[in-house]
């Protein structure tokens, strides 16, 4: 079925031409992505298509029957309703029925039965609990709890999953033919639910446009890709991987065209200058001519690179340590006891849940947060550059350039030389005209490479970097990772962006939860293969564990109904009690040591006796944690 068609569609701001005479057409199951620089307009383009915004020229013709669904890059929430009003917030009977039901089953109170009662007989009578099913996957996929939350209490990235979520909710109660349009969907998601949005999205029936600059999304979900370039439109039939090599094959004819006419150019250019000028029969059409090739030898193959060979202050012997850092909010451990020296060079990414204290332990280490004991030591030598979520702060509204000059004129380059604030702003993709744009009027991506650039202007030698790649577009997310693959200091990235930090990090600090901090030798796709095998070998003993219990049940003789009567439950003494959580507690230490231990075997760094080591240490590990889940069976009976 043809859902979407767009004709010489045209957009521009203030005069200047975002896109023009754009044409594309869109299919049942299609899934595209849009690529390009950020401020050329592909949030503009999406909200078109949606009907917010008007175009100068051209048509966007959409299907009678086809429902479009946005999630927009800043979604509206209201701040006064709670997070049930926000996500059930229009009138439809299923949508209503389950916003009832689960209105009432909310919280640990126990419902009023007659209320329940009713609740579910509408739910039944609109055959509602698929649905209901649905919604409870995406609620919980998405770790969203407490529905009777106020949104205005809540973080932007907890705003950024229910808008999410409702548009997914949404997405499965409108009619069967749903165009789903998302910009940066994976913004504010942890790894595990962006895995599992790959799965949700990767079904046969649905039709999905997105703008996102995570390429492992791009190139699982997508079976098309286009690419807006200096206003022309490139299709590419696959995923971002068949995208690349179509590009650089494109680059490469283009770079051979310009060649051929920069020669071409440099020829008619004599002839022209022979001419004289006083001459009225010199060939007309070869006049014209001329200017066609210089057209074309004006073009430019690539988009300005951005050169970031920056001047780095030196590193003294002392970069960072941290000894027996403790740091909790209330009941929740954010570290325990962490200790951590870092080297000259070190590339660490931080990676965890969601609220495991990602972003806390980044404060502490830039002393923002401090931490409730120990110490952070930090070298006389160190500049931090700290690249934060909250983006760019300019007190008053000023122009590009004048925000750069007040942090300094001029920059020094690695080879000695300078360059001023307006050449640094051209290697950072802001053209001339750019340049002299208010702040305010930045797309979020030229915010963030602005935000970038400022940094550096401060030249750090140990970057901190949380969430760097939210609203980057992908040329510059190319350019970002060739600069930081040649950085010389130190480096911390917080990120959900796999691809980048599979590139730039050398080793992880993991955030398992309770305090626990894993230091993982390896990048994220090896790390995600190992907790997957570690989670299914859990599953497995988990799954053990359940049969040797239900079988020591069932063997259990069944007393007659007088003595039952008689026979007097028998209850755990205190002794009893303290062993039972005892081990509860052990048990998930001693897991987590195995996993450690067998990590480390994993990584090929250890020698021979290391590694007979650890496999004696695993050994003893596998019969303690047998002889206290067979005690613990004892103790639960």
């Amino acid at each position: 079925m043809h859902y979407v068609s767009v004709e010489n569609l045209t957009k521009s701001y203030s005069d200047k031409p975002l896109f023009e005479d754009l044409t594309f057409h869109v299919n049942e199951g299609d899934k595209i992505a849009f690529v390009a620089l950020n401020g050329t307009g592909k949030s503009t383009l999406l909200k078109i298509l949606c009907g917010v915004e008007i175009p100068d020229s051209g048509k966007v013709w959409i299907h009678k029957d086809v429902t479009v669904v946005l999630l927009d890059q800043n979604p509206s929430i209201n701040d006064k309703r709670n997070i049930l009003e926000n996500i059930f917030d229009h009138d439809h009977p299923i949508l209503n029925a389950i916003k009832n039901y689960e209105l009432i089953t909310e919280g640990d109170t126990e419902p009023d039965p007659v209320k329940l009662a009713e609740a579910m007989a509408e739910m039944d009578e609109l055959n509602a609990w698929h649905f209901d099913a649905q919604v409870k996957e995406i609620l919980g996929k998405l770790n969203i709890h407490h529905l009777d939350q106020q949104v205005g209490t809540l973080s932007g990235g907890q705003k950024k999953r229910i808008a999410l979520a409702k548009v997914l909710i949404d997405m499965g109660f409108e009619h069967r033919h749903t165009l789903l349009i998302m910009d940066e969907p994976t913004n504010h998601l942890d790894v595990q639910m962006i895995e599992w949005l790959e799965h949700y999205l990767g079904q046969e029936n649905v039709t999905l446009l997105l703008v996102t600059h995570d390429r492992y999304f791009l190139d699982n979900i997508c079976n098309e890709i286009i690419e807006i370039d200096n206003g022309q439109l490139y299709v590419t039939r696959g995923n971002y991987e068949k995208y690349i090599e179509q590009k650089a094959a494109r680059l490469e004819n283009d770079a051979a065209s310009v060649d051929k006419a920069r020669n071409r150019y440099r020829k008619e250019l004599e002839w022209m200058r022979k001419q004289p000028k006083a001459r009225t029969t010199k060939s007309k059409s070869r006049q014209d001519a001329f200017y066609e090739w210089k057209e074309k030898a004006s073009k430019k193959v690539e988009q300005a690179q951005l050169e970031l060979q920056v001047k780095m202050t030196r590193l003294g012997g002392k970069i960072l340590e941290l000894k027996k850092v403790y740091k909790s909010f209330g009941e929740k451990t954010i570290l325990k006891g962490f200790d951590y020296t870092f080297k000259r060079g070190e590339r660490v990414g931080v990676v965890g849940k969601n609220g495991a204290g990602k972003s806390t332990f980044i404060n502490m280490l830039l002393g923002k947060e401090p931490s409730d004991s120990g110490k952070i030591n930090v070298g006389e030598t160190i500049v931090f550059g700290d690249f934060s979520q909250e983006g760019l702060v300019w007190e008053e509204d000023v122009r590009v350039i004048e925000y750069v000059k007040n942090i300094a004129e001029y920059f020094p380059l690695a080879d000695g030389s300078k360059v001023s604030a307006a050449q640094f702003l051209q290697r950072f993709l802001f053209s001339p005209d750019k340049q002299y744009t208010y702040i305010s009027k930045l797309s979020g991506g030229e915010k963030k490479r602005l935000q970038l650039l400022s940094i550096l202007f401060r030249n750090p030698n140990f970057l901190v970097l949380d969430e760097p790649t939210n609203d980057l577009d992908l040329p510059t997310l190319d350019i970002l990772e060739e600069f930081l693959m040649d950085f010389q200091g130190c480096l911390i990235i917080v990120s959900h962006d796999r691809y980048f930090m599979d590139k730039i990090v050398d080793h992880l600090f993991v955030f398992e939860g309770d305090g626990v901090v894993r230091d993982f030798p390896g990048n994220y796709s090896q790390y995600r293969e190992i907790a997957k095998e570690e989670e299914k070998y859990k599953a497995e003993l988990d799954k053990e564990a359940e049969l040797a219990y239900n079988k020591a049940e069932a063997a259990k003789p069944v007393p007659s109904a007088s003595a039952a009567e008689k026979k007097e439950v028998k209850k755990l003494t205190f002794k009893e009690k303290k062993e039972l959580e005892t081990i509860e507690k052990e048990m998930p230490q001693l897991e987590a040591e195995k996993q450690q231990l067998e990590a480390e075997m994993s990584s090929g760094s250890l020698s021979f006796d290391a590694l007979q080591k650890h496999g004696e240490r695993i050994a003893a590990i596998v019969a303690l944690l047998e002889e206290k889940e067979m005690r613990w069976l004892e103790l639960s009976e």
